[in-house]
């Protein structure tokens, strides 16, 4: 059962773990990209296994799942998507405009490397399986992913991107929708994707 949660607390609550998922997140690209001497390595990794030591002290049993607050403002702060507190997420911020237009930028650094240089195509995947599903979310009423397609024009250089999808149709439970990837050269990943609302909240 999730946990309700006053929007103070969220407020306060964001202001803490917020912050230690972006440290994470410069650790993680440092981890990748450092070239410090051994010595300086074994103290960091020392100084690290000390603050997981720290943070183990309390520990919730499972995954962090989905919250909700007072107001019914959602909390999937374990989301390797969106998740505040995930610092494997990049995180994304997904924007809905008023034409039904999903979009996001956002930036893929070090630690979403494929090929050289580029994202790898696993991830481009999950971003666009994100976004597409972002198409069809409803507060109440989720949808989860039937197929996704994807058409990979040309690599996707790791930096700055955007991502964009909207509903193509409506099919009874099933939304279909289509978007793409992008960089500052153009559409690099396009994708078509079927999103279904499961049985219980058909009704919605």
């Amino acid at each position: 059962m999730c946990a309700v949660t006053s929007n103070a607390e969220i407020a306060q609550l964001e202001s803490v773990y917020g912050p230690l998922a972006d440290s994470v997140r410069r650790l993680i690209d440092a981890t990748i990209r450092t070239t410090a001497e051994p010595t300086a390595v074994a103290a960091a990794k020392e100084k690290i296994d000390c603050a997981t030591v720290e943070l183990s002290a309390a520990l919730i049993p499972d995954s962090f799942g989905v919250q909700q607050a007072d107001d019914g403002q959602t909390m999937a702060w374990g989301n390797v998507m969106i998740g505040l507190r995930n610092p494997v997420a990049p995180p994304l911020t997904i924007h809905h405009e008023a034409d039904g237009l999903v979009w996001t930028d956002f930036v893929l650094g070090a630690a979403y490397e494929g090929p050289p240089g580029h994202v790898h195509g696993g991830m481009c995947a999950m971003v666009l399986d994100h976004v597409l599903g972002a198409t069809a979310h409803k507060p109440g009423r989720p949808a989860f992913t039937g197929t996704l397609t994807l058409r990979y024009l040309r690599g996707t250089p790791l930096g700055p991107l955007h991502a964009e999808a909207r509903i193509d149709r409506v099919d009874g439970v099933k939304t279909f929708a289509v978007g793409h990837i992008a960089d500052a050269q153009g559409i690099t990943v396009e994708a078509d994707g079927v999103f279904i609302h499961p049985r219980q909240n058909r009704s919605a």
